[in-house]
């Protein structure tokens, strides 16, 4: 594996100049978007890799002064209980804006300034990226635009107003689903088109080089904390770092300083939704888990694991969450997890929305739906959740516990104030579903 970073600039082990991680990554793109991405390309590495004009230096100076870093590394005193395992929370649901997403947003937003950019698009799913890209637009006076699909705009009401309040246009996409898949496509179609005054703030580690290796060095901000706090805290490096993963921004943003720690387990926890099987007649997959049940193909830009059918077409994906709703991961965590470094496990809907109800009544901390598929995967570890599914942790639960060991960071990588009406409705619909029946006009006569 090779990665990006080196010198002065940002990022883990070594320059990664052609975007390739093993057989994934790549720059599958129309000709016509090769001259923008070639000046990203020559962008990035002057700037990020190479710090040109001090622009690491100022990044690093307002992720500090406008975005609150760093973040803390919390003991969960209940939850360590619970599992009879140290647990430690990254608390990226702390930094501006609530979500790991301004960390890239801001670099990505101030490399568009560095580079002469007049206007800057972004998609968005859950809305964080969104509001992240809205809030870094509005700091560094940007006009910005932002995509979001119809179903996304429904589910997710609170961002959409956040970043009008910033003063962004969001469009919604009608096509197919009106989820991050449909946005991410009609982003890169006004990219396209407008290539020499806007830059593209794609949201997570996927697309096209040099995106997810520049969104990874971005996010590598959370790894580089934690490492240093809990160090600080046990005077040793956790055993386990826990992240759900979508895309895989906050993924590689928490594994990027523990990736040549050899001994640190990192676990990818994936969205199991509501069935791991695969409709190939509808062309849907109920759940989200790319690293667990994909195949190899081409997804927006670059070669990757993603959920197809056996004739190549992209499935649709689903998650109570709308950020990890996404039928591909990236190139990157594909890799890791071919190789070995990387797990990838799945939790589904129930299992992630009782970890949001638990960590908020034990903890006082309301997760993101997304922060909640990892603090699921502690509950099944731990064999406090019912019978194992199919694809979950792929071994007994005393040696799934095993593999965890005394020490779990995970990453909280954004609240849950978005997901409160998502929550209610599911609450109110499982309710619904699994009340007895009675004769309405008779009960309580």
């Amino acid at each position: 594996m090779s990665d990006a970073g080196a010198g002065a600039g940002i990022g883990t082990e070594g320059r990664n100049t052609d975007g390739k991680f093993g057989e994934y990554g790549g720059q599958y793109v129309p000709e016509a978007l090769m001259p923008a991405i070639e000046e990203l390309t020559d962008a990035y590495e002057r700037y990020v890799l190479d710090n040109e004009d001090g622009f690491v230096d100022e990044f690093r100076d307002r992720l500090r002064d406008f975005g609150g870093r760093p973040t803390p590394l919390q003991r969960a005193e209940r939850l360590s209980e619970r599992y009879d395992t140290e647990v430690y929370l990254k608390r990226e649901d702390l930094l501006h804006g609530g979500a790991h997403k301004l960390n890239n947003a801001l670099g990505q937003v101030l490399l568009a300034k560095y580079m002469g950019k007049e206007r800057v698009v972004a998609e968005t799913g859950a809305g964080q990226h969104g509001t992240a890209t809205a809030m870094a637009a509005a700091h560094l006076d940007m006009p910005c635009e932002v995509y979001m699909g119809e179903t996304d705009i429904n589910r997710q009401r609170p961002n959409v107003f956040r970043m009008r309040l910033n003063g962004a246009d969001v469009t919604p996409v009608t096509a197919g689903r009106g989820t991050l898949k449909e946005a991410i496509n009609e982003t890169m179609r006004d990219w396209a088109t407008t290539v020499e005054t806007t830059h593209y703030v794609l949201g997570s580690v996927v697309g096209p080089h040099p995106f997810p290796a520049m969104v990874r060095d971005f996010q590598a901000v959370i790894s580089e904390e934690a490492r240093r706090q809990i160090r600080e805290q046990t005077d040793g490096l956790p055993d386990s770092v826990l992240a759900c993963a979508g895309g895989g921004s906050n993924t590689m943003g928490a594994f990027a300083a523990f990736l040549d720690d050899e001994d640190v387990s990192l676990h990818a926890v994936e969205a199991g939704g509501s069935s791991l099987t695969v409709d190939e007649e509808r062309g849907v997959a109920p759940n989200s888990a790319s690293l667990s049940t994909g195949g190899e193909g081409v997804l927006h830009g670059a070669r990757t694991r993603l959920l197809q059918d056996d004739d190549g077409q992209i499935l649709e994906s689903h998650s109570v969450s709308a950020g990890l709703d996404y039928a591909g991961v990236g190139p990157e965590l594909a890799h890791l997890v071919e190789s070995g470094r990387v797990r990838a496990v799945n939790v589904d809907d129930d299992a992630a929305l009782a970890a949001f109800h638990r960590l908020s009544n034990m903890e006082g901390i309301i997760p993101a739906l997304e922060s909640a598929h990892a603090l699921a995967y502690l509950e099944r570890v731990a064999g406090l959740d019912g019978p194992a599914t199919e694809g979950s942790s792929g071994k007994p639960r005393d040696e799934a516990h095993d593999d965890l060991g005394d020490t779990v960071i995970v990453n909280v990588s954004g609240r849950g104030d978005k997901d409160l009406e998502t929550v209610i409705e599911e609450t109110d619909r499982r309710e619904i579903e699994e009340a007895p029946e009675m004769d309405v006009f008779t009960e309580g006569l």
